[in-house]
């Protein structure tokens, strides 16, 4: 009964946020001319400094687009960033949901497209599990082009992950529970003690179904606010 009820409270609050929050199905072109869509959320945009690129874990899909009632429609809608994208969205922050992407040219694409909307921008790719591996490559390949890079419930080779020689700032999450095999805890603090890479450690929540699925310890299940408002809060540290 505990269960059910912690169940309905969370689904109530995400649910209350999302009231307030609104989604667009936003279409934008890369340089090479190719076309996608990404998911715009916003929540009352008075004074917009940030934005956050969210991409999805799992086989990294989202393929934002509206059904035959014309409603917005995704796959992926239950992974912890998907879920959480109206959390972001306030007077300061716009989210933008999008496929799992290594491929500069594509954030780029996005990028323009906020920056037309809301004029210059501190921007973060945030990825969450598999998708971490393409966040690693991204704070390779455009550091400095963007404002930082937030890695969550990071694959493994977060371990190696060295940023003392990157311009753009960098930080890891982990839930100290994950029970994942492929995103232990143990690898995203090896990088903080070895590297000082920026660190924030979650606790509390509770576990439901497999450890490596979007509802255990693994995705911050009962705890997506918190997680969201420290990582929030983090970025808002850079000025």
């Amino acid at each position: 009964m505990r269960a059910l009820l912690a169940g309905l409270v969370l689904v109530f609050l995400l649910a209350t946020a999302q009231a307030f929050a609104a989604d667009d199905l936003a279409n934008v072109r890369t340089s090479d001319g190719s076309q996608f869509s990404y998911v715009l959320t916003t929540n009352d945009p008075k004074a917009v400094q940030y934005a956050v690129i969210l991409m999805p874990g799992g086989r990294g899909i989202l393929d934002p687009h509206l059904n035959a009632n014309g409603k917005l429609a995704m796959t992926a809608a239950g992974n912890f960033l998907i879920r959480s994208r109206s959390l972001f969205a306030d007077s300061q922050f716009v989210a933008a949901s999008t496929d799992a992407t290594s491929t500069p040219a594509r954030i780029n694409a996005i990028v323009a497209d906020l920056e037309k909307r809301y004029g210059k921008l501190q921007v973060y790719v945030i990825g969450t599990s598999r998708s971490t591996e393409a966040s690693m490559k991204l704070a390779a390949s455009m550091d400095g082009q963007l404002a930082g890079f937030v890695h969550t419930s990071s694959m493994n080779g977060i371990a190696g992950f060295d940023p003392r020689r990157l311009k753009s700032r960098n930080l890891i999450v982990y839930h100290e529970q994950d029970a994942c095999r492929v995103t232990m805890p143990t690898n995203g603090q090896t990088s903080h003690d070895k590297y000082g890479t920026e660190l924030i450690v979650m606790t509390g929540g509770k576990s439901t179904g497999d450890d490596c699925e979007a509802f255990a310890h693994h995705g911050y299940n009962g705890v997506e606010r918190d997680t969201v408002g420290r990582i929030k809060a983090w970025i808002r540290k850079s000025g």
